[in-house]
């Protein structure tokens, strides 16, 4: 028991201790802890300049003897009545604090592994063929994204501009099927060795957490360039990632068998031995509406599949390398993870609580997505939230 008074139903218990960074008015960027509606800043309490980089990066570059034993440090400091002062001289209340993108991301890689997501999208742009291309049940499929756009929540995203083209004629302008991905992301700590394949069984000696992702994805620009060599403008222009990054500690009640697959994986990605399916809970809000509720727990591929994906080819690791899940989709309809889905690419507009409906995103349309995992005794994990308003377009000289 915390000698703190933590609100009923706290996402933000001693179950989960996310890091993140944050700023007060007047002060510098620097890493804290979420605990019940309270920041504590481990700058301020340690003394340590790790925590005073205004990044993750310095901390998760330790490893995870140092990721451990910070958790067994801050147990401590929040049960034990001997450091309720120095502790208590150090907390913040979290709407009085700005919070900043966690991580200087190094690398960004994007994957495509929810099979009912992958289904839609076929069953979408290829009605007469089958919905998945033949490699998808042996690989996980992803793309490599542009870091310098990872943005934090709260972050706008302005409106795209690009080509698209109508019956195979291009035009250019601002997109007009701006859409978003519910996904869930994966921050890596420890480096790789180039030429080193990371295996699925250690993926927890690399990976230290997860936080959220909206991918916001611009549909028509993307339908006109990604063939033959996949997505760029149509995903580069922003990706939203949440101020919290829930370490994988926290996460051992939310861990599940993986979905039964067909055929078995390659060697490589086996995971019979080393199961990392999440049980997470997402939620979608489109102007305050809830749209959707993305189950991740049947996701086909996991991230320690991603990771060991990423880097069988001896890809290196870098501390602050960001990979995303893809969108997360469920069987049912109100479990979609995007507009594209949930509109069946804008054929039947989402009706919002105030009656108006999208069948994409408009100019001022403010998307929030939040997450919640099972944690030890009933209780339950917290993700934050992420989110970001649509601006329009800047014009292009």
């Amino acid at each position: 028991m915390s000698w703190l008074d933590l609100p009923d139903g706290t996402g933000f218990g001693l179950e989960n201790l996310p890091l993140g960074v944050f700023s007060t008015a007047g002060s510098t960027r620097r890493t804290g802890v979420a605990i019940g509606d309270q920041v504590l800043d481990l700058a301020g309490l340690t003394g340590d300049p790790v925590h005073a980089t205004g990044s993750l990066n310095a901390f998760l570059a330790l490893g995870p003897t140092a990721w451990r034993e910070l958790r067994e440090r801050l147990l401590d400091w929040l049960t034990s009545g001997r450091h309720r002062v120095a502790v208590g001289s150090q907390l913040v209340p979290r709407d009085e604090v700005t919070m900043h993108l966690p991580v200087e991301v190094a690398d960004y890689v994007d994957f495509y592994s929810s099979l009912a997501h992958a289904e839609n999208v076929g069953r979408l742009f290829r009605p007469d063929a089958e919905p998945l291309t033949p490699n998808w049940r042996h690989l996980p499929i992803g793309y490599h994204g542009r870091a310098g756009t990872i943005a934090a929540s709260g972050t706008p995203v302005v409106r795209p501009c690009g080509q698209s083209a109508t019956d195979g004629v291009p035009s250019f302008g601002p997109s007009r099927r701006l859409d978003f991905e519910a996904e869930v992301g994966f921050v890596v700590g420890t480096p790789s060795p180039l030429g080193t394949a990371v295996p699925v069984g250690d993926f927890a000696q690399h990976v230290f957490g997860v936080c959220l992702v909206n991918d916001w994805s611009a549909r028509d620009l993307q339908a006109w360039e990604y063939v033959p060599l996949g997505p760029f403008l149509g995903k580069s222009f922003m990706t939203s990632m949440s101020p919290w990054v829930v370490p994988l500690a926290a996460l051992e009640a939310a861990r599940l068998d993986p979905p039964a697959r067909d055929p078995r994986p390659l060697p490589y990605l086996d995971d019979a031995a080393h199961p990392w399916t999440l049980d997470l809970a997402l939620e979608v809000r489109l102007n305050g509406s809830l749209v959707s509720r993305p189950p991740f727990a049947g996701m086909y591929w996991t991230a320690a599949q991603q990771l060991a994906h990423l880097t069988v080819n001896g890809a290196a690791l870098r501390t602050g390398d960001l990979f995303a899940s893809g969108t997360v989709s469920g069987p049912a309809r109100d479990q979609w993870g995007s507009l594209l889905e949930l509109s069946q690419n804008g054929a039947e507009p989402v009706v919002l609580d105030d009656g108006s409906s999208r069948s994409f995103l408009e100019d001022g349309d403010v998307v929030t997505m939040s997450a919640t995992a099972p944690g030890p005794g009933g209780t339950r994990i917290g993700f934050g939230e992420v989110t970001g308003r649509v601006l329009p377009a800047n014009p292009v000289r």
